[in-house]
């Protein structure tokens, strides 16, 4: 998910906010329970535990395995690239990889990310796979025509897609391919005032939580990601986007 910059005064601190990543170091938390959203702290997200492409489950997990490769066709982004986007097809990868899923099993998943960054993003995914960090869903945002606000709907983890920033004029990192959104649910873009435009998404405002794929700081998703140099919205301090890795921190 991203967002425009914002501008924000808390604790009597102007703090200029950027959409989809960030790279302060701060650790604040969010308002445990969003006070905008009607919706019951127990509710669960209305998803599968995997997607269509599982694996079949075998005593021993295999290991991970990935393969990255060039765009097959213009059907293939279809929804998420369009004329004029700031990264051309050919300067897209389509990667396929194993990842483990919320039902512990193995499944097969695919994104679309920066030509340049994708060996690095195998790298990430191969130490998330190893330590078993449970990943909902892992489908290109073209399964949801594009549309960012229902892949999210579907706690769904995905890169490319060619899209300004929410409100904004100026393209999303996600346009370049050098961002990732990860258990979109889990970890939800949250407003300052704790609100959580996906009702099913709203108890995971309360960042205490230790259900399977929530994030938190330090941990090893964070960790992963760090070690190629991104950013993780988690920490701008409000609003947050916890779901969201960038190359630039935005």
């Amino acid at each position: 998910m991203e967002r425009l910059t914002l501008a924000a005064v808390l604790g009597g601190t102007a703090l200029a906010l950027s959409a989809c990543g960030g790279s302060s170091s701060g650790s604040a938390e969010p308002p445990a329970a969003p006070a905008t959203s009607p919706v019951s702290s127990t509710q669960a997200p209305a998803t599968p535990t995997h997607s269509p492409s599982a694996t079949k489950a075998s005593a021993k997990p295999q290991a991970f395995t990935a393969k990255i490769m060039k765009i097959p066709s213009r059907a293939t982004v279809k929804y998420s690239w369009h004329s004029g986007c700031p990264v051309g097809i050919d300067g897209l990868r389509l990667i396929q990889m194993t990842y483990w899923g919320m039902d512990h099993k193995q499944h097969d998943g695919e994104m679309i990310v920066n030509a340049r960054v994708a060996p690095k993003i195998v790298t990430v995914f191969h130490k998330l796979y190893d330590q078993r960090y449970p990943i909902r869903r892992m489908e290109l945002v073209d399964k949801y025509k594009g549309s960012d606000f229902d892949s999210i709907e579907a706690d769904n983890t995905s890169a490319f897609n060619c899209r300004n920033a929410t409100g904004s004029s100026n393209w999303s990192q996600h346009a370049y391919g050098l961002a990732v959104d990860l258990n979109t649910c889990e970890n939800p873009y949250v407003h300052p005032n704790g609100h959580i435009e996906h009702p099913a998404c709203v108890k995971y405002g309360n960042r205490k939580r230790t259900d399977p794929g929530v994030i938190h700081s330090g941990d090893k998703v964070v960790r992963a990601f760090r070690s190629i140099g991104w950013g993780w919205g988690g920490t701008w301090g409000g609003p947050w986007d916890f779901q969201h890795f960038s190359e630039s921190g935005r």
